[in-house]
């Protein structure tokens, strides 16, 4: 592989913010509009008949997507790089499906292979980084977009080109619509910027809520005396349904609620089976139990199969709560909106 611009490659970041930020009220706009689309940020390398696929920290994940590896052979141009995210659409096409896309990354070759067919996975790009012998790197954001649209017209049916918009207002109401397809937020982009690696130039606007969940158990630290995460449970039906762990402390706080929550342990050796790890099938995920008597509330982002999508944040404990009245009806649940009309609208900017 010759490329201008060659893998391993750190992607460009963002960094959080709490609204979408507004276009100059006089003069030129700043600012590029896009979903924040929920899937696996990747850089795609083409050069003739080699394709590397390449994840943000870096490793390749082009074993993993052989399918996205043959779909860039016939629908990319010759030598490209793209920056963008892998997705796997619901099998009736309406939204993400993150838990058939987190399935993926097996260690097994012919897993792998099943997968492949059974939960194919699509590419949305929102950056092109080279094309041909031309680097894009300290090319200008709008005109790099626009050379994307360009190089990708007529693409698919596995690659798309995300859609965008300069118009704030239509981008404040995507955060909202959007998130009923799968997506997770809103990303604006400064316009005159160039590409920079692991840098934090763009603006993200993602999804928070609260939620009051009860303490039903936690996993030791690995390497400090203390707690790795609190595991949460909210009621269905009466029972009490494993929605993920809080994980971010400081190191003395995890000492902390190791001697809280030890006193509500079931017994001295019971532990409960956890998911195994598929990037390490030798990690311990058991975790211990406790007597689901604490109520605390936490910050999440949005909800995928009944669990919380990402690890929630811990706010407070709610010593004013039952345990029982954490149910799913307090969680709230956007409205669907169809994934095809997002990726139908790739030209709008």
């Amino acid at each position: 592989m010759d490329l201008p611009v060659m893998p391993p490659l750190d992607p460009m970041l963002a960094k959080p913010a709490k609204s979408v930020p507004a276009q100059p009220a006089d003069g030129p706009q700043t600012w590029l509009y896009e979903p924040k689309w929920d899937g696996f940020r990747c850089v795609v390398f083409r050069d003739g008949d080699e394709v590397e696929l390449g994840s943000r920290n870096t490793k390749p994940l082009t074993r993993y997507f052989p399918e996205v590896v043959a779909a860039a052979l016939t629908e990319l141009p010759e030598r490209c790089v793209l920056d963008g995210e892998l997705f796997v659409p619901r099998a009736d096409g309406t939204r993400l499906e993150w838990d058939a896309l987190s399935q993926r990354i097996h260690p097994a070759a012919s897993r792998i292979e099943k997968l492949s067919r059974e939960t194919p996975a699509r590419f949305v790009a929102f950056d092109l980084l080279a094309l041909g012998d031309e680097s894009l790197m300290t090319t200008p954001l709008g005109q790099r977009r626009e050379r994307l649209v360009e190089a990708l017209a007529g693409c698919g049916p596995t690659f798309h080109v995300t859609t965008a918009t300069l118009d704030a207002e239509r981008a404040t109401e995507w955060f909202t619509i959007f998130e009923g397809a799968g997506l997770d937020g809103v990303v604006a982009k400064p316009l005159d910027s160039v590409y920079r690696p692991k840098e934090r130039l763009m603006t993200k606007v993602k999804h928070r809520r609260t939620a009051e969940c009860v303490v039903i158990g936690y996993r030791e630290h690995k390497s400090v005396r203390g707690i790795g995460s609190m595991l949460l449970g909210l009621y269905v039906d009466g029972e009490v349904r494993n929605v993920g762990g809080a994980s971010a402390f400081t190191q003395a706080r995890r000492g902390e609620l190791l001697d809280q929550l030890s006193e509500l342990r079931l017994g001295a050796d019971v532990r409960s089976p956890g998911e195994q790890n598929r990037w390490n099938s030798k990690d311990d995920v058991t975790w211990v139990p406790v007597r689901q008597e604490l109520v605390c509330e936490v910050e999440y982002d949005q909800l995928e199969s009944g669990r919380f999508r990402h690890s929630p944040r811990f706010l407070r404990w709610r010593p004013d709560k039952m345990p029982e009245e954490c149910t799913y009806d307090q969680l709230d649940v956007p409205r669907e909106y169809d994934l095809a009309d997002v990726l139908a609208g790739a030209k709008d900017a």
